[in-house]
């Protein structure tokens, strides 16, 4: 499926597929309207509009575009080897407004010194936290079909992903934006980690660096203000995500030379 979905997502993206091309293509792989139904379970926003299957951020406005901005915190960079979750915070954002949030702390068993330091999360935080099972339902009825984003939403994603798969649900399918590469290609900055751009342009005052929550609001407070520097071509949500990844990036200021004194 996720080959087929890769052939196709061009096409989804913009023009959309005809509902008999479509329909012709899932065939191949089990009955068609069981997998559409199993995609949008996933977060894919399929939509059927005009006789054709698009996804439904192509025709969205920007301006209501439902993103779901979110971040987590975990023991470990790879799920691959039983790191997990600690903690998932986001915010949904549409039509200008936070219309609800999601925070919760994950029980697990181990959480290195390192990121107890860096996160400020300790194990007694985590002991009585619902369970990652509980937590990844919780928040996969929270996402829906919403834009999926993050600062650095490879990671974000594909971590939120495998927790996804190690509790029995299928694999996300949502459309994803990450603020990071967007910010690249609409704000002029040295540097582009959360962090700095929050220190730079006072995006979230009471910012408590490398907690889930707190970070989320961050990049939704950073996602704001790239949305305004966008070109007026840029109308859908579709089109913004293309933006995120095809525009160019803007050049980095030069430093400034600085004159050297020859002692006398």
């Amino acid at each position: 499926m996720e080959n087929l979905l890769i052939k196709l997502d061009a096409a989804l993206s913009k023009q959309g597929v005809p509902k008999e091309r479509f329909y012709k293509a899932l065939d191949k792989l089990g009955d068609p309207s069981l997998l559409i139904e199993l995609l949008r379970a996933q977060g894919l926003p399929l939509y059927e509009h005009q006789g054709k299957f698009i996804y439904k951020t192509a025709i969205q406005p920007l301006s209501h575009g439902k993103f779901c901005v979110m971040d987590i915190e975990t023991n470990g960079s790879k799920p691959t080897k039983g790191h997990t979750i600690i903690e998932v915070g986001a915010v949904m954002y549409q039509d200008g407004h936070i219309i609800d949030t999601f925070e919760s702390f994950v029980q697990c068993d181990s959480i290195p010194v390192m990121i107890q330091e860096l996160t400020g999360i300790s194990l007694e935080d985590t002991k009585d936290a619902p369970s990652l099972k509980t937590v990844m339902y919780q928040f996969k009825e929270f996402l829906g079909d919403a834009v999926f984003v993050a600062h650095d939403v490879k990671f974000d994603y594909k971590f939120t992903s495998a927790m996804m798969e190690r509790i029995g649900l299928e694999p996300l399918a949502n459309r994803k934006l990450c603020t990071f590469e967007l910010a690249q290609r609409t704000l002029e900055s040295d540097r582009y980690g959360l962090k700095h751009l929050n220190h730079t342009m006072n995006l979230h005052q009471e910012a408590d660096h490398h907690r889930a929550l707190s970070d989320a609001i961050t990049a939704l407070e950073l996602l704001k203000k790239s949305i305004k520097k966008l070109p007026k071509k840029v109308i859908t949500v579709e089109g913004l995500i293309a933006f995120s990844k095809e525009a160019p990036r803007i050049p980095k200021p030069k430093k400034e030379d600085t004159e050297v004194v020859e002692p006398k």
